[in-house]
């Protein structure tokens, strides 16, 4: 597995990834304070019309300075397969403007837990303190396993949210990376 710089041209293979999942729970915030519903369902795959929708939001965030990683497998047929995706915003967010955002961070189902978002993860990190920031923020889809994997690598909610980011994603759940 290797991780590697992709660019715009490689959007569309977002449609390699296999985003479904089973979810058990789903977070919420409730009077300020992080709680879970127990669930149980499928998240499908992503559609053509979603595979659409992140390529024309991604396209500006790539070309105002964002960075896109792929995390490759060559043992795939015909080739490297991407086994997962992570976006690095350019634009500064926060009271000092000192965050960068971790825009989209995905694994194939058939690569995760074994290290791929944590690879990915130490390459968006690595790159944002270069980059002088002081932490990430990011705003984490409400199911157990992003949550899970965001607060386990010591992610925490963020105190103040980003009100463009909180419109747009009003159910994720919005958290600071201190790095």
């Amino acid at each position: 597995m290797i991780i590697r710089q992709l660019d715009i041209a490689d959007l569309p293979r977002l449609r390699e990834i296999d985003r479904s999942e089973r979810i058990r729970r789903i977070y919420r915030f409730r009077d300020g304070v992080m709680e879970y519903d127990e669930v149980d369902f499928e998240a499908s795959r992503w559609s053509e019309e979603q595979i659409r929708e992140f390529i024309a939001d991604l396209t500006p965030e790539l070309e105002s300075g964002g960075v896109f990683l792929g995390a490759l497998d060559g043992d795939g047929p015909g080739g490297e397969t991407l086994a997962g995706v992570a976006v690095l915003g350019n634009h500064p967010l926060g009271e000092r403007s000192d965050l960068l955002q971790l825009v989209f961070l995905h694994v194939s189902r058939p690569y995760r837990r074994r290290g791929v978002a944590s690879a990915l993860m130490d390459v968006v990190c690595r790159l944002a303190r270069e980059r002088g920031a002081r932490g990430l923020y990011i705003s984490a889809t409400e199911s157990d396993s992003a949550v899970g994997f965001y607060t386990g690598r010591g992610a925490r909610p963020i105190e103040q949210v980003d009100p463009e980011l909180f419109a747009r994603e009003p159910d994720d759940i919005h958290l600071l990376l201190e790095l």
